[in-house]
């Protein structure tokens, strides 16, 4: 660990200390960048432009910090597998149209160069690498000014979007004897390449596309076997992929409206038939199994009671919303989930959250970044 970074973790200064703007967002992936894109559309402007001084940025300032090294969010630890010709429904950025992908490039390349090249010609204030600790409130004014804590020091913000996605916040499921298995177990975030288990036994968990897209990998050079919790719903083409995702999009927006955990957008949908995935149940590859019951030191223990062996586990079990930096806060109700109000949250409209719930696809968190930047500019009473 650096230097810089150990001074990160110290003590935070003052609220007094601390750099005043308007808005801060939080994360510059597809949901942060269209938030920044529509904030300068409606009157705000970048920081750490000097011109109008303190005052300006104090009312309409804003500023992105994003915790990557560099451009592309998520999108830069995909798999090297996951090509443009495969990657799911991506959409583009608002204001400016992707230029035509070759479909044969890394996802991991492709759209971090994208998102580089959106930054820069949108001129947009991102900062990085700045990771967020804490979203605090500076005092029990509910208009007052919210204490942004960073490894770069601290902003006093009007309000904050927070657009930080799940990548970084992998899900692991507890299962008896997980810490006894002697082979490999990884996150689907871990994930590198199928050559890495050539040869070997792989157990697959998880019953979203991301499962079934790194289960047909392995296959072509490792046995494998899949489990699910729930047997998987297969939707045969053609159908309505704009009703069916609507209609998936209300069932996440009702969850969180009512409080609960938003679940994925994804997971509502099922499971479509593509001609890999085809191919693969021609193989016997898609034969899914019920969960286990205990994990043992050279494999799983059945529902049935029986053993299946193994040499790795690929945990494809989804991701949660990285939000433990707004902890502070206190946002979270009975129900484990924070009750929304459109994009921003129900008991703090000084605070809005895209790329979560109902906005966690692209052409949501899309969606999300202007409604949100529009929700701000009648709350601060900028560009009205």
């Amino acid at each position: 660990m650096t230097s810089s970074i150990v001074s990160a973790l110290e003590p935070r200064p003052a609220e007094t200390q601390a750099r005043p703007v308007g808005v801060v967002v939080i994360g510059a992936g597809q949901a942060g960048l269209s938030a920044a894109h529509h904030l300068r559309r409606r009157g705000f402007v970048p920081a750490a432009v000097p011109r109008g001084g303190r005052s300006l940025a104090e009312s309409r300032g804003f500023v992105v910090l994003d915790g990557e090294t560099g451009p592309g969010g998520a999108w830069r630890h995909r798999w090297r597998s996951l090509r443009m010709a495969t990657v799911n429904g991506i959409y583009d950025l608002p204001g400016m149209a992707r230029p035509e992908p070759d479909p044969c490039e890394p996802s991991a390349d492709a759209l971090p160069r994208y998102f580089a090249d959106y930054e820069a010609r949108q001129e947009l204030p991102v900062l990085r690498p700045v990771r967020v600790g804490a979203v605090r409130r500076a005092g029990d004014d509910p208009h007052g000014r919210l204490l942004v804590e960073t490894s770069a020091g601290s902003w006093s913000a009007r309000a904050v979007v927070n657009a930080t996605g799940t990548w970084t916040k992998p899900f692991w499921p507890y299962y008896p004897g997980r810490f006894e298995f002697a082979g490999r177990q990884l996150h689907v975030a871990d994930y590198v390449s199928a050559e890495e288990f050539t040869g070997r036994h792989v157990l697959v968990v998880g019953g979203g596309v991301s499962a079934v897209q790194l289960l047909v990998e392995i296959s072509q050079v490792a046995t494998t076997t899949w489990f699910t919790r729930r047997a998987p719903v297969w939707i045969d083409e053609p159908f309505d992929r704009r009703e069916f995702g609507r209609a998936a999009v209300a069932r996440v927006r009702e969850r969180v409206r009512q409080g609960l955990p938003p679940g994925s957008v994804v997971s509502a949908t099922g499971l479509v038939w593509t001609p890999a995935l085809r191919a693969a149940a021609a193989r016997g590859e898609l034969e899914r199994h019920p969960m286990f019951t205990r994990i043992e030191r050279t494999g799983v223990r059945l529902a049935d009671g029986g053993f299946q062996r193994a040499d790795a586990i690929l945990w494809a079990t989804g991701f949660r919303a990285a939000l433990d930096h707004l902890a502070p806060l206190g946002l979270r109700g009975p129900g484990g989930g924070i009750v929304m109000d459109g994009t921003a949250v129900a008991a703090e409209p000084r605070v809005h959250l895209i790329g979560y719930g109902p906005s966690a696809s692209t052409v949501g968190a899309n969606r999300a970044g202007r409604d949100a930047a529009n929700s701000l500019a009648g709350l601060l009473s900028v560009g009205n």
